[in-house]
């Protein structure tokens, strides 16, 4: 399913909203530092097949590995010629500089900010047929179960210090419980264990999740942003059982650093638009996702803000990688 949906996104056409670039120039590349099918890429996808009127091609080339710190720094090592652009995510922009005992880049000052993309909350999700076993249908159910049969559970993720790492730890700590955490090599073999049942629970992106969470092999228990999603009646927020749980996923556009200001405009000019355009805003919405686009200015101040808030998160949850 998953593989369909990238196939269809990345071939998907788009109508004639602008001149496109000139014929033979150079293609742009945009480097996910996340493996092809997770959220991240297909958003990617998406755009960068809306964007093409006012920019021509863009090539996206998957770099992932080191919770995104492989991608991330390829782009903080680029030419900065505006030609090579990245995703900035909450894990490479926000959690890593603590979490690593040693960076490849400076998320402060490697990068210059283009604009943000989506900001979406992550879900606590268990399969439907586990739950079902366990005759779990609802946080407080988990919770119960948790505590009765200690150090029983396993949560998975997509890496190790990812978000969905990050929040599992957070809400052992928060919620007095312990589950082993099991790492995957991205969002989507870490959904696919899930619902295999080499795992009990995750808490991944929600744009990752959604179209299981639909399909019913995934049953949603909470969702980590402060308050209760939209997409979502009647799932609560952790913060409703653990006062202050918040820890969204959002995901941007930059560039290197010394990129020139008028490049960094004519990009932000072409990403904005086509963000904001109606056939992009229904792909994502496909992934309960919302096209959140910005100035440069304002993402790179809410870059610095979630590296602060961050640093205090990580440092409360004890991990070091």
């Amino acid at each position: 399913m998953q593989r369909r949906t990238l196939l269809r996104y990345g071939m998907a056409g788009i109508a004639p909203l602008g001149s496109a670039a000139q014929a033979g120039a150079q293609p742009l590349r945009l480097i996910v530092p996340y493996a092809v099918g997770g959220p991240v890429d297909l958003t990617a996808r998406i755009l960068t097949a809306q964007v093409q009127p006012w920019l021509g091609p863009v090539q996206v080339e998957n770099q992932a590995g080191a919770g995104g710190n492989w991608g991330a720094n390829a782009v903080a090592k680029a030419v900065p010629d505006g030609l090579t652009l990245g995703i900035a995510a909450t894990a490479t922009h926000a959690i890593n500089p603590w979490l690593y005992r040693r960076m490849p880049y400076d998320a402060a000052h490697d990068f210059a900010a283009i604009t943000h993309m989506v900001r979406v909350p992550n879900v606590l999700v268990m399969s439907a047929t586990r739950a079902r076993r366990l005759n779990i249908r609802s946080l407080a159910d988990l919770l119960v179960y948790a505590h009765s049969h200690p150090d029983k559970l396993r949560y998975g993720s997509g890496g190790n210090g990812s978000a969905g790492h990050l929040a599992g730890a957070l809400f052992q700590q928060q919620a007095g419980l312990a589950a082993l955490h099991v790492p995957y090599r991205g969002a989507l073999p870490a959904q696919l264990a899930l619902l295999a049942d080499e795992v009990d629970f995750n808490i991944d992106n929600l744009a990752a999740a959604a179209p299981n969470i639909r399909a019913g092999r995934l049953l949603a228990l909470a969702v980590t942003s402060t308050a209760a999603s939209p997409a979502l009646p009647g799932v609560p927020p952790l913060s409703q059982h653990f006062k202050g749980f918040a820890m969204d996923s959002w995901w941007g556009l930059v560039a290197p650093a010394g990129t020139p200001p008028a490049r960094i405009a004519q990009l932000h000019r072409a990403f904005a638009q086509a963000l904001q355009a109606s056939d992009t805003r229904a792909q994502f919405a496909a992934l309960w996702a919302e096209p959140e686009p910005s100035t440069p200015e304002q993402f790179a101040t809410f870059m610095a803000q979630e590296r602060a808030r961050y640093q205090r998160v990580v440092q409360a949850s004890g991990i070091k990688i």
